[in-house]
């Protein structure tokens, strides 16, 4: 029986991909960058390095994408101070259950790590975590497998031993070549054929984790 698992954490455990891109929009708004939606959602699971390097393919080397990336992380944090950081459905009932059952828990974010800690802290999640891996802790991020893989090691746990819950395509693709057991909740994407095929299964949300689970026994 698996009770093991590695969650993914924006757009997973935090509603925060949505948020990142309305403010991405308001700046494309203000400054007449065109198809900012579709640049972004190229970008969805990977780290600010490779995002930069998808947003300067996109709009040429001289792309200011430091500035612009300031100004919506501004937006983004000022919409967390006046209104917190929104947790996606289910979450709590989620993790009550892992406890109640001893089950392992990791994070797998292509976000850094201490950036994690701290919004994880911020929702009270922090201390469920045996292991937490940043994406400035590995060489490779989503969709390359190395993420996921560190987190197994770490755990002392194979990967075919283990769930990984995941809402986007580069997240699924790196837990699948792992050799997880992957578990979906969609996000901003929903799954095609080829994510499809990945999956052990998807999951409207969170609660349908838990129930899964339940029913796993």
């Amino acid at each position: 029986m698996v009770q093991t698992i590695v969650f993914d954490m924006d757009g997973t455990l935090i509603d925060s991909e949505a948020m990142i891109l309305e403010a991405w929009k308001e700046i494309a708004t203000q400054n007449g960058i065109a198809d900012i939606e579709q640049t972004l959602i190229k970008c969805i699971g990977i780290t600010s390095k490779e995002t930069r390097a998808v947003f300067c393919q996109t709009y040429g080397d001289d792309f200011p994408y430091e500035m612009y990336s300031q100004m919506a992380s501004a937006l983004y944090r000022a919409e967390i101070e006046k209104n917190g950081l929104p947790v996606k459905p289910g979450v709590y009932e989620l993790f009550d259950y892992l406890k109640e059952n001893h089950y392992r828990i990791g994070l797998a974010s292509s976000t850094r790590e201490e950036v994690v800690r701290r919004e994880m802290e911020s929702i009270g999640l922090l201390d469920a975590f045996e292991v937490i891996v940043g994406g400035d802790m590995v060489t490779h991020s989503k969709p390359h497998p190395e993420i996921y893989l560190k987190s197994c090691e770490l755990l002392g746990m194979a990967p075919c031993d283990c769930y990984a819950v995941e809402d986007s395509p580069n997240g699924i693709r790196s837990a699948y070549h792992a050799g997880m057991k992957v578990l979906m909740v969609p996000d901003l994407l929903p799954p095609d054929e080829e994510i499809r095929r990945l999956l052990f299964k998807e999951c409207k949300n969170l609660l349908e984790v838990r129930q899964f689970l339940m029913e796993k026994g």
